[in-house]
């Protein structure tokens, strides 16, 4: 049987914890950023953590598990 391809997408917009969850970029931060305030835009800067409804759907995309 062949082994899994990871998705090339994937990979470079996924990463894994120590705990094993999946951390995520925010969204909305690569352009149209005057119209932004500076909080908003530093709030953007921060990592966060796939939701657990969608971690199944990208562990299969990473080809874990």
């Amino acid at each position: 049987m062949p082994k899994i391809k990871t998705n090339s997408g994937a990979k470079k917009r996924f990463a894994l914890t120590g705990t094993g969850k999946i951390k995520r970029k925010h969204a909305y931060k690569s352009h149209i950023l005057t119209k932004k305030t500076k909080k908003q835009k530093r709030n953007l800067t921060h990592f966060s953590l796939v939701s657990r409804a969608n971690a199944g759907a990208v562990k299969e995309l990473l080809a874990l598990k």
